[in-house]
């Protein structure tokens, strides 16, 4: 802004005087938060489309993405279409818009009816084994209630369901007790409660798991034997009177101590409750899907499935 005065002495000459207004800026906030959230909603993104690409790929799309990246050959590429690489040019879906041809790696369909048969399969023994885990549980307690001498032991016994299977277990009462404390040689009334449980569930192909549990009192300090062989010792006791009950040894899966790890009531450590044999009539879904497992990581190829070996041009620098 400029003001124009004159001077009293000489008319002619004007005086200027300029005043320059400053106007008063707000100030810089700063604008990093701006390029760090920028770059966590660019991270958000890549992560479910990441997670949506692993969704839609099959398992042997899975293996050979894998198997290319473990073996990647920077060289370029000499397709018409694509890096030349697991997928050639080609999308995921079975005929996608972006693809040269209609080969694709998807995995072919009878691969995805055997996983669906399969899976239906389990289904039709989970339903099998539930209405046999109630037959069991019912012929179980009316075997106890029919025999006079057992019916004082009928607290010992509880029987539920568990993701594994049905869950048979004999526990100690107070005043009651299925072992002597401190050994693993079971009472008259264990035997003869085993006997009939045995008679239970020897009729179904279901396997077994029995597991020996104890409570948390230790033995002395410096006593060799412990609850771990306690516990053992009390599970492989029940299983030799099982098979002398006429239960097949090729239906026990396993057989296994846990001393004072999984105790049945967790307030009170060393309740005599938490002293006890349990028996997990197993699920045939389980065992089934654990041999498969087993039988596909033995018959795996070392190192997984590997692309054959590429020649080496002359001329051609290669990376490790």
């Amino acid at each position: 802004m400029a003001k124009v005065t004159k001077n009293d002495g000489d008319d002619k000459r004007p005086i200027i005087i300029i005043k320059r207004i400053k106007k008063a800026d707000g100030g810089h906030h700063g604008g990093a938060w701006k390029v760090a959230y920028a770059d966590f909603v660019t991270a958000m993104m890549a992560f479910f489309l990441l997670l949506w690409l692993l969704s839609i790929t099959t398992i042997e799309e899975k293996k050979q993405l894998a198997a290319y990246f473990s073996a990647f050959d920077p060289r370029p590429s000499k397709n018409m279409s694509g890096a030349g690489g697991v997928l050639g040019g080609t999308v995921i879906a079975p005929k996608g818009a972006m693809s040269m041809t209609h080969e694709t790696t998807t995995q072919d369909d009878t691969t995805d009816d055997e996983e669906f048969k399969r899976q239906k399969e389990y289904e039709t023994m989970d339903k099998e084994d539930e209405k046999s885990f109630k037959g069991v549980e019912e012929s179980i307690r009316q075997a106890v209630e029919s025999v006079p001498s057992m019916k004082e032991v009928s607290q010992n016994l509880l029987i539920d369901a568990t993701p594994e299977g049905l869950r048979i277990q004999i526990v100690d009462q107070v005043g009651k007790p299925m072992f002597p404390n401190g050994s693993a040689v079971p009472l008259p009334q264990t035997v003869k409660l085993l006997g009939l449980i045995t008679n239970a569930i020897t009729g179904l192909p279901n396997k077994i798991s029995i597991i020996g549990h104890t409570d948390s009192r230790l033995y002395g300090k410096d006593a060799a034997y412990t609850n771990w062989e306690l516990s053992a010792d009390r599970a492989n006791a029940s299983r030799r009177v099982m098979l002398e009950a006429g239960f097949s040894t090729g239906k026990i899966e396993n057989v296994q101590g846990k001393a004072d790890r999984e105790p049945l009531d967790v307030t009170a450590p060393d309740s005599p409750r938490n002293r006890r044999i349990s028996i997990i009539l197993l699920k045939q879904s389980i065992v089934t899907g654990a041999k498969r497992a087993e039988e596909t990581f033995k018959n795996r190829k070392p190192g997984g499935a590997q692309p054959a070996p590429k020649t080496r041009e002359e001329g051609v620098i290669y990376f490790p």
